[in-house]
């Protein structure tokens, strides 16, 4: 299968960096050096599936918010540690100085989540998850979860290890520098509780000393 296409805009830091370890990630980067050779780009290239990844700076955010050629989960906007957020609104928001590898595993994720979203159903256990109407099932079961959870459970569901609560802050929310601990562990002991009082299943998201997995 081919690598998906990460286009890079106005960071060339970043793209050497990936392009230097490009043998060990899932994806392939591409490089604009500003945002006028990226339009030059779509201008004479038909945008398809395999170039709807974008990393940029922060100032082009309003362009691509206003452009509907571009679904904005699948922009990564880069700004510096210390600048305001609406965190409400954040999208893809990413500070910097940022751990190179833990910005891969935000990218994989949404990169995993993409690759679902042209699935109607994908398996977790003996579950069927439905991304398109944000519900988990068993048998005639069903319940409804919200966007959040259906995160939180396709992240559990990729790991290869059980994962603690700053792997879901890091790689669920965005922000982990900004959300408190409690926040996280809410929102997983509310997950279990649904799937538990809907399915009677104890051991859908397993809580151990080592992290939550599924």
């Amino acid at each position: 299968m081919a690598k998906q296409n990460i286009n890079i805009i106005g960071i060339p830091i970043l793209y050497n960096i990936l392009e230097e370890i490009k043998d060990n990630i899932s994806f392939k980067v591409v490089n604009f050096s500003s945002l006028d050779n990226f339009l030059e780009f779509l201008n004479k290239n038909k945008l398809n599936k395999k170039n709807f990844f974008i990393i940029t700076n922060i100032n082009n955010k309003e362009f691509f918010l206003k452009k509907n050629l571009f679904n904005v989960k699948n922009i990564f906007f880069m700004c510096q540690k210390n600048r305001k957020i609406d965190i409400k609104n954040s999208y893809n928001i990413f500070k910097y100085p940022i751990d190179i590898y833990n910005l891969i595993e935000k990218i994989n994720i949404q990169l995993i989540k993409y690759e679902y979203s042209s699935q109607s159903e994908i398996k977790v256990k003996n579950y069927s998850l439905n991304l398109n109407s944000r519900t988990i099932s068993k048998d005639s079961n069903i319940l409804k979860l919200t966007e959040r959870e259906m995160d939180i459970i396709i992240f559990l569901n990729e790991s290869n290890s059980p994962q603690k609560i700053n792997a879901l802050q890091n790689q669920v929310w965005k922000y982990s520098s900004e959300l408190e601990t409690h926040t996280v562990e809410t929102h997983v002991y509310r997950l279990r509780k649904k799937i538990y009082d809907s399915f009677k299943d104890k051991n859908f998201i397993v809580s151990t000393i080592s992290g939550y997995f599924i």
